[in-house]
């Protein structure tokens, strides 16, 4: 739930400055550093406990561990986008891609590794110290450029003069009444102002829903036709993190050449047909060279997609609001993987699996269609390059001046 959460304390990360961290490290980076010690001694906090004997205690540091994961995703994707040019969100979204895949198979392959040989306290400090990577790398980067567009200067500056003519909210009450509405209201304010904000929203639940659909009932699909564990293990974890993570540099290449709009739907299109290949698997059985390439082609789709993906919510933001604007939308991305796939194995107890596939192949229809009603909005309003790209960055000052909106 925090992951799905995250945008309601986005906000603070946001704009709190914290005591000491702030001053030192600046605003990003300060949150960075606290989130990710805060993860640290959350992981050492769950290794240390019994899951026998102490069971409340366990779940509330697993508690902990994705509320601090989740406020890490805050501040880190805020710090991404607003250190990258937007030229270079596809090499961003690229590295994303790859450092989530390395990150999945250290945590998880890793960790079973080295817990047949160490205790699982010792395997969960040196998770913890993993954390670490990322530490040092904020403590190595820069600070981002601190910018506000002027849309947004013009929106603060309007609710300081409504305060300004309130003799009755004067002091303390005026000061925190300017931070949460610069803080929370502002940010949404901001996005709804954009032309069709409420289908970009929906747009973003259902995007990758094919693809969740695929996923979500992946591993019983292999075990039902025959594959041993074994078997699964070395062609869906081994190979398909390789796989994951060339469609992941794709991915970042397709949208540096054609722009976000156009790798949405190329990804897209290549993700919905890589769900037929399932088919393909349920026809021919048994059959660990048909698996291989399935597990190719829907890895190296999906990587492509996923880093279609984050490009996309990474020209969404404003950098006058970036944190808590990407919270949002990666919520609800998170939206369409936790509710609307929820009916996976609803559905697949009740039908074949040539069946159950066509319908997930089915299910990233709405999404492109969705994608194709955007792209005509854009052009409609003119948007500079529309023929080859629709600018969909808003309100970030000089580099989105006198551009149009989707």
């Amino acid at each position: 739930m925090p992951y799905t959460l995250k945008f309601a304390w986005a906000p603070l990360i946001d704009r709190l400055r914290l005591p000491v961290l702030t001053r030192l490290l600046g605003r990003r980076r300060g949150w960075a550093v606290l989130t990710q010690v805060a993860l640290m001694l959350s992981l050492l906090g769950l290794g240390s406990t019994d899951p026998v004997a102490e069971l409340w205690w366990m779940a509330l540091f697993a508690v902990c561990v994705s509320f601090c994961s989740a406020s890490q995703d805050i501040v880190l994707d805020a710090w991404r986008v607003e250190i990258l040019d937007e030229n270079q969100y596809g090499a961003g979204a690229a590295a994303v891609v790859l450092g989530y895949r390395v990150g999945m198979l250290t945590s998880g392959a890793g960790a079973l590794y080295l817990a047949s040989v160490l205790p699982w306290s010792l395997v969960y400090a040196v998770m913890a110290a993993l954390v670490g990577v990322g530490l040092v790398t904020m403590l190595l980067n820069r600070e981002p450029d601190i910018r506000a567009s002027p849309e947004s200067e013009q929106r603060e500056r309007s609710v300081a003069d409504f305060l300004e003519r309130r003799p009755g909210l004067k002091g303390w009450r005026a000061e925190l009444l300017a931070w949460l509405f610069g803080a929370v209201v502002a940010p949404f304010a901001d996005f709804m102002t954009r032309r069709a904000w409420a289908a970009i929203l929906l747009f973003i639940a259902i995007y990758k829903l094919g693809d969740v659909y695929a996923g979500a009932m992946a591993t019983p699909f292999y075990l039902e036709l025959g594959f041993s564990k074994i078997e699964i293990a070395n062609v869906t974890k081994a190979f398909g993190l390789g796989a994951s993570i060339v469609g992941g540099l794709l991915g970042g290449v397709v949208v540096s050449r054609f722009g976000v709009m156009r790798s949405l739907l190329v990804c897209g299109l290549l993700q919905m047909v890589s769900n037929l290949m399932f088919v393909l698997l349920a026809r021919s059985g048994h059959d660990i060279g048909m698996l291989t390439v399935v597990i190719a082609v829907e890895n190296v789709t999906g990587g492509m997609g996923t880093a279609a993906f984050v490009a996309y919510l990474s020209s969404l933001c404003n950098v006058a609001y970036t944190a808590t604007q990407y919270a949002l939308l990666s919520s609800f991305s998170a939206l369409g993987r936790d509710l609307l796939a929820a009916s996976s194995g609803w559905l697949a107890d009740r039908m074949d699996w040539v069946t159950y596939y066509a319908l997930s192949t089915s299910a990233a229809l709405p999404g492109l269609l969705l994608l194709l009603w955007l792209i005509h909005v854009a052009r409609a309003s003119g948007a500079p390059g529309a023929g080859a790209d629709v600018s969909i960055r808003h309100g970030t000052g000089a580099a989105s001046e006198g551009s149009g909106s989707v």
